[in-house]
């Protein structure tokens, strides 16, 4: 195949071939053009996206197949699946789907996250033990759990000490792991920050304090926004039993954008993430990219945030000689917001193509 457009972010026509499920910068003869004139991209990342996720945890691999195919059609094309209680592995297999970078299973404490998510650990002293055996199950990452309400104090709290944190992220950065980890609280951001943790998702207890420290330690972050935005009011609103949790739960409600942005200001690399498979539905890496708008970014950062920025930060080649043909196509400029974003006229996966608005 052979398509020809303008590539992003550089705005320069480009034209690329596709042999054998790989890109080609040099031009091959007799390749059929399938589609000229237009914008370019490599696949959208969507960087939190479990697939192999459902309400309840665990879910059939039909359906975690069909929540890959959903990602594929919006132009999700690399997901990093950010902890599933379903073994996905068997997708690797199939042409037709997005590429997952698997970070094992959740790691928490019992009773100190989403029933049937995680695997609980009894004492928080295996937890580099598990950290090592999931860096082993799954592809370059490793998830913890950072805190949780605590239902005996009655707000959000850790749920690991600082000490046993150093262990697990040293452990998993000596079996080639990157350790993220759920956090929606301030208190449980200086301990994982000051053990080397490489990522932090949600964030919003941000504090200047550690956003420092979060670009003392080269900590990137992954807000999923559209979660927090939609979802932490009904949160609090359900958990009035507890009153001190309800209101923190708001309070981290009001400052999302302004601590999300503050930590983007600083220079904290910032990266699109849904958090699709349990409260946000699949395919909607669209409106993770507007949202980050909210926080400051231009539409062509926001972007890049759920593109090339986020593949160079994964390790994964973008529209290189040799990289795999994963592409997207539009005859609208994809800046223009999630109605054009959202909907490819061409998406090109692993040298196949596909035409979701068919």
């Amino acid at each position: 195949m052979h398509v020809r457009g303008l590539g992003l972010p550089d705005e320069t026509e480009i034209q690329l071939w596709v042999v054998d499920g790989r890109i080609s910068t040099e031009p091959v003869a007799g390749a059929d053009t399938v589609f000229d004139g237009g914008w370019i991209l490599p696949g959208l990342v969507d960087a939190h996206c479990h697939v192999g996720l459902g309400d309840d945890g665990e879910i059939p691999l039909d359906e975690a197949i069909g929540q890959a195919e959903t990602e594929r059609d919006v132009g999700a094309l690399l997901l990093r699946d950010c902890g599933a209680p379903t073994d996905t592995r068997s997708l690797d297999d199939r042409e037709d789907l997005p590429r997952i970078i698997r970070a094992g299973k959740h790691l928490a404490r019992p009773k100190r996250y989403s029933r049937g998510f995680a695997i609980e650990l009894e004492d928080e002293s295996q937890l580099p033990e598990a950290v090592a055996r999931e860096a082993r199950r799954g592809d370059g990452w490793v998830k913890l759990i950072g805190d949780w309400i605590e239902r005996g104090i009655g707000d959000l709290a850790p749920l690991w000490s600082d000490d046993v944190l150093k262990a697990a992220i040293d452990t998993a950065h000596a079996h080639g792991a990157r350790v993220t980890a759920h956090v929606f609280s301030e208190d449980a951001l200086p301990g994982l920050l000051n053990a080397g943790i490489d990522c932090i998702e949600h964030g919003t207890g941000l504090t200047d304090d550690t956003i420092t420290l979060m670009l003392e330690h080269g900590t990137a972050l992954v807000p999923t926004q559209i979660n927090t935005i939609e979802n932490f009011p009904g949160i609090a609103d359900s958990a009035e039993r507890f009153p001190t949790y309800a209101a923190h739960m708001r309070d981290l409600y009001a400052r999302c954008r302004e601590r999300v942005a503050a930590a983007r200001d600083a220079g904290v690399p910032v990266y699109a993430g849904t958090d699709a498979g349990s409260m946000i539905a699949h395919g909607r890496i669209a409106d993770e990219v507007e949202a980050l708008k909210g926080i400051g970014m231009s539409a062509g950062e926001a972007l890049g945030a759920a593109c090339w920025d986020a593949r160079r930060w994964l390790g994964r080649p973008g529209m290189d000689h040799g990289a795999p043909a994963d592409l997207l196509c539009y005859s609208e400029d994809p800046r223009l917001g999630p109605a054009v974003l959202g909907r490819p006229d061409l998406v090109i996966l692993r040298g196949k193509a596909f035409r979701p608005r068919d």
